[in-house]
């Protein structure tokens, strides 16, 4: 008796959303130097989908608050950027306030540690 063989087929669906924003205050500066990004006093990760939502979350960061883009990647959809706790918790605030109410999109909490 053969046994048949099962495929699953799995496809990513991106929705408009914030998969992850997170707040990393006072990180280890070794860090920044492993990131290749500018030492500051904390970092904010989020990642998008779309992916090139990113580059509309790095302009309304640059905008709201005084931080630096440390990276962005439109292909993946991830987006660091770096300045003082206050400021990027700012930046983090705004980019999520103006995705959910002005686009249309799903936020993740701002995380901290």
């Amino acid at each position: 008796m053969s046994e048949e063989k099962k495929r699953f087929i799995q496809e990513f669906v991106p929705g408009k959303q914030i998969t992850l924003s997170h707040l990393i205050a006072n990180p280890d500066p070794d860090m920044f130097v492993k990131l290749g990004i500018e030492e500051a006093g904390a970092l904010g990760i989020l990642t998008c989908t779309p992916s090139e939502t990113v580059i509309i979350a790095g302009d309304l960061a640059t905008k709201a608050a005084s931080v630096k883009i440390g990276f962005l990647d439109r292909f993946t959809g991830s987006l660091v950027i770096v300045g003082s706790v206050s400021e990027v918790e700012m930046a983090m605030e705004a980019i999520n306030r103006f995705l959910s109410e002005r686009l249309g999109y799903s936020t993740a909490p701002i995380t901290k540690s």
